[in-house]
């Protein structure tokens, strides 16, 4: 298709006008200009002009005060109920995208299209309004995409228009399933400067082809996001070994091209990493990230955290250095970002087979937009359904100077964590003035304390209460039977060791407790989110088992007990 659409065209425009634009762009086309009243067609030799005319005009030319539009033609026999949105917001989350076309119409499904290095989803029933609609100060380009399945002359007969899958369904879609997982690998995100980027991809996209063959991996260049800026965000999927090579062979080329442009600055390696990831990276007390600095011999910084954002949960980790020190600090710090991930998600796979009916795609733990980042949380497996599980208490110790925090103004903070969570929360009054800790007392059924413990967690890293070296660690207090404590510690501590060893967190019965007025001692666990998780599961499993086995059995050829009707 080598017919161009040439929109917002003005009342004053003539031939001549547009003979002049394209012979200036060197862009050949190979019949006249046909102008109508606010647009024209012509016609291109080949699909190779047409895309040239399409990237240097479209949204960039002027003509007579107005900025041309210029898409690939679309006769309207052959437009299907599909559009392309093009330009959307990086890390857009899909619910955001899905309110606002909602606007317009109803979305059938919606997919992404990896075979662009900007972000694009395709939209089924959507309206041609959205075309020039501002989106996070992003203008959205709308276009047609062909029902390549309409047959020459006349309309389609029965069924369906068909449609030719330009990429894998989108994650949380309404109507597709989830995204089959593709890639198992954690994908390098780079962060390079705009003035190297022409020169990574090289004449006509020579050199990113040649990287992209060598390492076997599969390079996105995001030119088209924050539009602009400096610096532009580079994604590599492959194996651990391709993406080094990778970035390697790009730091090898940005450096040759500061040489020949006399580009005296430093060019450091900078890497985008997710903020989940971030402090096990950096360790405790900064220890993992001082062994990389002096095992490789560079320097390395974090960005603060202050510069997160809903839409940006990453962070720019800088590496100073020689090119060999800086792909030696690479290979390093992936290592520990994928060992990251996959104990997060092994802990999260875990955790949803614990938890009846938990939706962790609803917990922002993840962000589902970040390109690359794995599954879906959507796509764990189900969980069976074993009906209303029941309520949990839960006292979990936060610093006293965060109480504001959580409490939030006038106590909206609180009850909106209340709701979402579908929980009671409640703070406890200080136990003297000088306390350095306040408790936090939650009650609710597993995925309310799941929840509400999530965001309690996120709400203290967010508002800098933790170093950003430091990971939120907390102690969570249960109350078990005193019959039942034994099993938690088992023979010899037996159980409470495998419980340290399979959750990471720290787990205690204090020695020599005083039941309380309900015979019931503490359990104390102190941990990261996912480990304190886990530990409050697997202990509220075997209070399950003490419950069961302390059941009385029925007698021999007894009914059992019709239950009551509400």
């Amino acid at each position: 298709m080598n017919k161009l659409y040439i929109g917002n065209v003005s009342a004053e425009a003539t031939e001549e006008d547009f003979e002049t634009l394209f012979e200036q762009w060197k862009i050949p086309h190979s019949g006249p200009f046909l102008i109508k009243n606010g647009y024209a067609f012509v016609d291109c030799p080949d699909e190779k002009a047409a895309m040239r005319a399409i990237d240097i005009l479209s949204g960039k030319a002027e003509l007579h005060g107005k900025v041309l539009e210029v898409e690939h033609s679309v006769p309207k026999r052959l437009r299907s109920c599909k559009l392309q949105i093009r330009n959307i917001p990086p890390h857009m989350q899909w619910e955001v995208l899905d309110g606002m076309l909602a606007q317009y119409g109803a979305v059938e499904s919606c997919e992404q299209d990896f075979t662009e290095t900007d972000v694009s989803f395709i939209v089924f029933r959507a309206m041609e309004k959205l075309n020039g609609s501002m989106m996070e100060n992003y203008a959205l380009k709308v276009s047609y995409i062909p029902d390549e399945t309409a047959a020459p002359e006349g309309p389609s007969v029965g069924g369906r228009r068909g449609f030719n899958t330009r990429g894998p369904p989108r994650s949380g879609s309404p109507s597709l399933g989830a995204r089959p997982k593709t890639q198992s690998e954690v994908p390098l995100r780079l962060l390079v400067p705009t003035q190297f980027v022409g020169a990574i991809i090289g004449k006509e996209g020579a050199t990113i082809r040649n990287i992209t063959k060598q390492t076997h991996s599969k390079i996105d260049i995001h030119r088209k996001e924050n539009a602009g800026a400096a610096e532009k965000p580079i994604t590599i999927h492959s194996t651990p070994e391709g993406c080094s090579n990778a970035c390697r062979t790009i730091m090898e080329i940005m450096q040759k091209e500061a040489l020949d442009t006399k580009f005296t600055e430093e060019i450091p390696l900078k890497i985008l990493a997710h903020n989940n990831f971030v402090g096990r990276l950096i360790g405790k007390e900064g220890r993992n990230l001082k062994k990389i600095e002096v095992d490789t011999g560079t320097k390395i910084t974090i960005s603060p955290l202050q510069d997160l954002t809903m839409y940006n949960p990453e962070r720019t980790v800088t590496v100073k250095g020689t090119l060999d020190a800086c792909a030696k600090a690479e290979e390093e710090m992936m290592k520990k970002l994928r060992e990251s991930y996959d104990s997060d998600m092994a802990a999260m796979n875990l955790q949803s087979n614990l938890i009846p009916g938990l939706n962790l795609n609803a917990l922002g733990l993840f962000p589902s937009g970040a390109p690359g980042m794995g599954p879906s949380m959507s796509s764990l497996p189900p969980s069976p359904d074993f009906g209303h599980p029941e309520s949990e208490t839960v006292h979990l110790f936060i610093p006293a100077l965060a109480v504001g925090a959580i409490i939030g103004k006038q106590g909206q903070h609180i009850k909106q964590l209340s709701h979402f969570a579908g929980a009671s929360i409640k703070i406890a009054p200080a136990e003297g003035m000088d306390a350095k800790q306040r408790m936090v007392i939650i009650i609710g059924p597993p995925e309310a304390q799941f929840k509400a413990q999530c965001r309690i967690f996120g709400k203290l890293k967010e508002e800098n209460f933790f170093g950003p070296k430091e990971e939120v660690k907390l102690e969570a207090h249960i109350k078990v039977p005193s019959c039942a404590a034994g099993r938690v510690i088992g023979k010899g501590g037996k159980t409470v060791n495998e419980l340290q060893n399979l959750t990471c967190a720290e787990v205690v019965v204090p020695r020599d407790q005083t039941p309380d007025e309900n015979d019931q001692v503490i359990v104390k666990i102190s941990g990261h989110f996912f480990a304190c998780q886990l530990a409050q599961r697997k202990i509220q499993e075997i209070l399950a088992q003490v419950r069961r086995q302390q059941q009385p059995k029925p007698a021999p050829g007894a009914q059992p007990p019709l239950p009551r009707r509400k």
